[in-house]
């Protein structure tokens, strides 16, 4: 079996769940999560491989930043979900919404609804992901979905972040290709360390939001 595919092995593996405040609303809700398109991340051979330096804990960083990384595009979808939801209802394309990274007027007539610009990461122990070095170092996908229980800490913005994370789901696309410009933004918002809450706390912290 090649590299890229193998399993993660017959032991719990630490794995990092990108996500946005609604699916951290849904995970209160149903009491587990699937991962978009099955994708999380973790401390995997292949970054072990990449990041020859850095002891466990550096490296599960690292996995964190991606997953970061990855909640900001899933803000990006967010984002233009509503947009779109928004033209539809009413019947217009601009719609009088505002320009990506801005709130909504409330007085513009829109029901444009922006995301909450915060990144969420969910730490977990699973079983049965498998290795997907082929798409990154840190790539796994998981074989079902998370369970309350098995969730180890829920990683969150805090509020005095959002500004910075609006404008980085801005640029995230181009940061993608390499664009110097879009990585400083990006830069900027990654300064901003997310907070620990354990899973008991999530849905208070849902609360205040």
């Amino acid at each position: 079996m090649p590299a890229s595919s193998e399993a993660a092995g017959k032991g719990k593996l630490r794995v990092y769940i990108p996500a946005t405040v609604p699916m951290l609303r849904e995970l209160v809700a149903d009491r587990e999560i699937r991962a978009i398109n099955d994708t999380a991340f973790a401390v995997t051979p292949a970054l072990r491989e990449a990041y020859a330096s850095g002891d466990d804990e550096e490296l599960a960083e690292v996995a964190m930043i991606e997953a970061g990384r990855a909640s900001l595009r899933l803000l990006a979808q967010e984002r233009e979900a509503a947009l779109l939801a928004d033209e539809i209802a009413t019947g217009s394309d601009d719609a009088g919404a505002p320009t990506p990274g801005d709130d909504a007027d409330p007085d513009d007539g829109g029901d444009y609804s922006a995301p909450v610009y915060r990144r969420a990461v969910i730490a977990a122990d699973v079983t049965g992901a498998t290795l997907r070095s082929d798409l990154d170092d840190a790539v796994v996908r998981l074989s079902a979905p998370v369970t309350y229980n098995q969730i180890a800490s829920v990683h969150v913005d805090l509020a005095e972040a959002e500004p910075a994370i609006a404008k980085a789901v801005d640029v995230i696309d181009a940061a993608d290709i390499g664009d110097e410009d879009a990585e400083f933004v990006l830069g900027d918002a990654e300064d901003h360390q997310l907070a620990w809450y354990a899973a008991q706390e999530l849905p208070f912290l849902l609360d205040l939001l």
